[in-house]
């Protein structure tokens, strides 16, 4: 097998073998338009070629064929194909061979091929919040004469590796994952395996790879699966009898990386950001979820001061923010001042209530003189 060839550009790859006329009765090549103004839009194109050796032997064509592969894939998530061509027998005789292929070269210098088998995927990562439903897309297309044979998904994550689903010839698919479908006549009419996983949860990330059978070639595509969740906040706080305490609560997160922030802010002042915050233990869920919380100590200062508990994470477009606005202590001073002027006060009234009673019982003593 030659080693494979790289190109960042499709202007590169097309000078590679290719067909040089029409062959409308060949497999289609999907995303023509994405690959061919990929510079336009500041895409890269990557391509990888490899000679390719049969499942089994063509004995008509095996001693006059040559076939490779052709791995194609546009960046920024754009599509990937692989490509299954075999070179053409219809080189003239006496025309050169390639150096290091040993295949006939046209006049022009390049290899005649035509595309017999194609796998592509549209979606070659998908970032999707836990809970929902995934669709991975897997289309084929084969040139005539091909029968399909068999179709697998499996899954690998963490350096292991499991079936998802499989459909034979037979006709009946058998999902080893519960709820995963693939529609049978979409896959023989359409030629689209798409896998359909729904309630996704935290075990369903992993890479799924695609691969199509037929009675001559196999291929495959690779589906990258980034499961999120996003996180949830409360801030709380805790009045003791000489200090405040925060806590930021951040639960249900998923994946692990989060970032949690405070900010403080006087009245009329600037925000500073606040270092001294401490971070509990990581907790996980059944679920596969985190959850974190982080406190510290407040200090309102002589007019108080709001705390801001700002949260980033993968799953989130902006950040998750939480405030809350943190009394000054001069506040409760003056309300226990208020408490003990308000109890003096009372104490007066009693004493005063109490000096009025002591003259009312002493004015029926007095004696009175009548005339």
């Amino acid at each position: 097998m030659m080693a494979p060839w790289k190109a960042s550009r499709i202007s590169k790859w097309a000078r590679w073998p290719r067909t040089t006329r029409p062959l409308p009765s060949r497999p289609q090549l999907p995303q023509a338009e994405a690959l061919l103004h990929a510079d336009c839009g500041g895409k890269e194109v990557t391509c990888e070629i490899s000679r390719y050796f049969l499942q089994a032997r063509q004995e008509a064509t095996v001693e006059t064929a040559a076939w490779f592969i052709t791995n194609v894939q546009v960046s920024g998530g754009g599509p990937s194909i692989s490509m299954v061509m075999k070179t053409l027998g219809d080189a003239e005789k006496g025309a050169a061979l390639h150096p290091t292929l040993n295949v006939p070269l046209s006049p022009q210098g390049t290899v005649p091929t035509a595309v017999e088998f194609q796998v592509t995927t549209q979606t070659p990562s998908l970032n999707l919040l836990l809970g929902s439903t995934a669709s991975l897309h897997c289309g084929f297309s084969m040139a005539p004469g091909l029968d399909l044979t068999s179709v697998e998904w499996r899954q690998q994550h963490g350096g292991s590796g499991h079936l998802v689903y499989s459909w034979t010839t037979m006709g009946q698919g058998q999902a080893q994952r519960e709820g995963a479908t693939l529609d049978p006549e979409q896959l023989l009419m359409a030629g689209d395996a798409t896998l359909t996983l729904p309630s996704l949860t935290v075990k369903d990330e992993g890479a799924y790879i695609c691969q199509i059978t037929t009675s001559l070639y196999q291929t495959q595509q690779i589906v990258q699966l980034h499961v999120q969740a996003a996180p949830k906040v409360r801030l709380s706080l805790v009045n003791e009898a000489h200090s405040h305490t925060l806590i930021c609560s951040v639960t249900g997160y998923y994946p692990l990386d989060v970032t949690v922030t405070w900010i403080r802010e006087e009245l009329g002042g600037a925000l500073v950001p606040v270092s001294d915050a401490s971070f509990s233990s990581l907790r996980q869920s059944a679920a596969g979820t985190y959850s974190i919380s982080s406190s510290l100590t407040a200090d309102p200062g002589s007019a108080g001061a709001t705390y801001t508990c700002h949260i980033t994470h993968i799953s989130l477009k902006d950040p998750l923010v939480a405030n809350t606005w943190v009394a000054p202590q001069a506040t409760e001073q003056g309300t226990a001042f208020g408490i003990l002027f308000a109890s003096s006060l009372f104490l007066l009234a009693l004493l005063f209530l109490g000096l009025q009673r002591r003259q009312g019982k002493k004015e029926p003593g007095r004696s009175r003189l009548w005339p």
